[in-house]
């Protein structure tokens, strides 16, 4: 690490409240990785209730490392992220990425274990093993090299595309699954038991643990052609891992592998673990106040994995308010469904009553009621995010959004009447049966909430209304956000393909085109590119990992890992998956 990385360190380091200090050779060490900045990082819950899980055993020192933050142009890459794609082992003079707390080396802990919320994140994996020197292939690695384990929405969903970089996959919430993982493992320690023999008891005690050594890949036939591949248990002879004949119970390792769920959200409150401002949302303390929802909107994968929709009550919600009240933080409240919170307006109103105040990603439409929007305006929130989806009220009935047009302008006039004057809208492009019809319906109902006052006879004295021409608008700045839709596992949608992503890219274009008069109006969306690789990602199976390897390889050169692919990467994103045709995913449930 150079003088200037060490300085940075110590630096956000100062800045933290909360971080947990252990010292070295009295415990076993587990290094926690996020693949990106440590700004984004620090920002997800999910990363920082594991951190505050694996630290709460008296057993185990967790330590945190994230990717380096991107040089700035003219100055030298570092050599983490050189482009050849090699770690720094091969380049002279170069560190390996270090753990922030002790800046330890990655290959110095016991465990590395990964948080892996999206996706498009799973390039910088390779980049990270490969820089602390540890084999990129689990099948490479020796009796002392760290477990290399990943968990997180992404995985949960389809760990397959990744099966040959990780020792052990902890699939579903992890609130019980990992004490129960780290004593397992303990014990096995402790008994001396060897690498396989340690990864077979995970597997046999742990409910939610895959070890993807202990399964083979079982291809499936499309129209005459291998395709998809779903995985089922090897037999265990001694000393070796033998394919068995069918995908019932086999040896020693179930076939089917059940993601975990916690019934009970008061017994884990979930908030964040170390304060800092060095976060995206610095200024919020985030708290999970809900989890899971019941709406069934088919293209949501969180309300599908998280179900049923769980809360947490007022009572177990107060201390953690009250705590980032007096951090002085703004209380971020998450959840996959926030604003079915049966308690929403009460929480709100204890956070205000104690001089705190309250923000939340987006708000249900149909949720947003005089009550809701009052109590924003008293928190003084200045942008709302909702989310329509879909621009016709055909496509919004069969995603089952469960709103109607109806509903989203009310919602925009009475925040336009509570004069909070941006707004953020999120629309889906690339739909099942999407036509060129429910494309126009984005821009016509994006105009519509643009001019929310007169659709909903709202004087004009009532909202920041500004001239646009000779029509009033009731928003300073509506953004609209664009995003490709992605088929998911564990969705209704997942056995859909991809939308052409050149077609994707031009409905983009047209929506774009056909709002820039609108000055109020702001487009942003994902490059097609990046949702092909994140489809591919999404839906592969143990193949897409030798893809991704040459990427790697290549310096993240993808179009030359796909002319190096066994199969080719459109098999996956745009392949037929008929109904009863073995998916990736198939052993998970």
């Amino acid at each position: 690490m150079t003088y200037r990385d060490r300085r940075r360190a110590e630096a956000l380091l100062a800045a933290e409240t909360g971080t947990v200090r252990k010292v070295w050779g009295r415990t076993f060490t587990v290094c926690l990785v996020y693949p990106n900045v440590y700004r984004t990082g620090m920002a997800n819950l999910g990363f920082q209730i594991v951190y505050r899980l694996i630290n709460a055993s008296d057993a185990f020192l967790c330590e945190r490392l994230f990717l380096p933050d991107p040089v700035k142009r003219g100055s030298p890459s570092p050599p983490f992220l050189a482009k050849t794609g090699r770690a720094s082992p091969d380049i002279p003079g170069a560190t390996a990425p270090l753990s922030l707390e002790s800046r330890k080396p990655l290959n110095a802990f016991d465990i590395v274990a990964f948080s892996l919320p999206f996706e498009n994140d799973y390039p910088n994996i390779l980049k990270i093993l490969d820089g602390g020197r540890i084999p990129l292939a689990a099948a490479d690695r020796a009796e002392a090299d760290p477990l290399v384990i990943a968990g997180g929405i992404a995985v949960t969903l389809n760990p397959e595309p990744l099966a040959d970089f990780f020792d052990l996959f902890l699939l579903g919430e992890g609130e019980e699954m990992i004490p129960e993982f780290l004593a397992t493992w303990a014990a096995g320690r402790e008994r001396g038991d060897d690498r396989l023999e340690r990864l077979i008891r995970i597997q046999q005690d742990v409910g939610g643990a895959y070890a993807p050594a202990l399964y083979a890949a079982r291809y499936g036939e499309t129209e005459g052609k291998r395709c998809i591949a779903s995985s089922f248990p090897r037999r265990r002879d001694p000393g070796l891992l033998k394919e068995g004949p069918d995908s019932r119970l086999i040896g020693d390792v179930p076939a089917v592998i059940r993601r975990r769920h916690v019934a009970d959200l008061d017994r884990h409150p979930a908030e964040q673990a170390i304060v800092t401002a060095g976060q995206e949302f610095g200024e919020m303390y985030l708290t999970e106040v809900s989890r899971g929802c019941g709406r069934g909107c088919r293209f949501c994968a969180a309300g599908y994995v998280y179900r049923p929709p769980r809360f947490r009550s007022a009572a177990t919600l107060a201390p953690a308010f009250a705590r980032g009240i007096d951090a002085g933080k703004r209380i971020g409240l998450l959840g996959t469904a926030v604003s079915d919170h049966p308690e929403l307006p009460a929480l709100c109103r204890a956070i205000l009553a104690r001089n705190g105040r309250w923000g939340v990603g987006s708000l249900r439409i149909d949720r947003l009621d005089d009550e809701m929007v009052g109590l924003l305006k008293e928190t003084g929130v200045d942008t709302v995010a909702l989310a329509p989806e879909a621009g016709s009220q055909r496509l919004r009935d069969l995603i089952r959004k469960g709103i109607s047009e109806a509903q989203i302008l009310a919602a925009a006039g009475r925040l336009a009447a509570a004069r909070i004057p941006n707004l953020r809208l999120y629309f889906l492009v690339g739909l099942p049966t999407e036509t060129d019809v429910d494309i126009e319906a984005i821009v016509a109902l994006t105009r519509r909430i643009l001019h929310a006052e007169t659709e909903t006879g709202i004087e004009g004295g009532a909202g920041p209304a500004v001239r646009s021409g000779t029509a009033r608008r009731a928003f300073r700045r509506v953004t609209l956000s664009l995003n490709p839709f992605i088929p998911k596992a564990a969705t209704p949608w997942q056995r859909r393909p991809l939308a052409d992503i050149r077609a994707t890219a031009d409905k983009i274009r047209r929506i774009a085109a056909a709002l820039r008069p609108e000055r109020a109006v702001r487009v942003i969306h994902d490059t097609p590119r990046a949702a092909y690789l994140q489809a591919l990602l999404s839906l592969g199976d143990r193949r897409v990992g030798a893809i991704l390897l040459a990427a790697h390889r290549n310096g993240g050169n993808w179009p030359r890992a796909f002319k190096e692919a066994a199969v080719h990467p459109d098999v996956f994103v745009y392949g037929p998956k008929p109904p009863g045709a073995p998916l990736p995913w198939s052993h998970i449930k």
